[in-house]
């Protein structure tokens, strides 16, 4: 799990230093225009909002607040994967060493009223 943290920090860290070079730099627009333009560039955004979208039934999967996840969602949409990394940096130090925990969130811990043994 360690490594796991340590990857998602660095990669959070760079997308956002990617980010800002590229505010710095580059024009939106005018780049976003030629991206646009392109065959692969099509498909690049393409694969980018399907992996938005698969990251995001994940968040609302695990997250125990409809709100909560659809604010999370919110953020994947508008900061891509700088932010998909921040929030995998912190589900993965809430988790508290469990990967259960990480991947099913709330879903992992027993329900109240129900035996864990309890089948659907």
């Amino acid at each position: 799990m360690r490594a796991a943290i340590i990857l998602s920090a660095l990669a959070a860290v760079g997308m956002f230093a990617l980010i800002g070079r590229a505010s710095v730099e580059g024009s939106f627009g005018a780049e976003g225009s030629i991206l646009f333009a392109l065959a692969w560039g099509k498909v690049t955004l393409a694969d980018l909002y399907v992996g938005f979208a698969l990251f995001s039934g994940w968040v609302v999967f695990r997250e125990k607040h409809l709100g909560r996840a659809l604010a999370f969602v919110v953020l994947v949409l508008t900061l891509g994967n700088a932010f998909t990394a921040i929030y995998v940096l912190v589900a993965l130090l809430r988790s508290r060493g469990s990967w259960a925990r990480f991947w099913l969130g709330h879903r992992s811990e027993p329900q109240q009223g129900r035996d864990q043994h309890d089948v659907g």
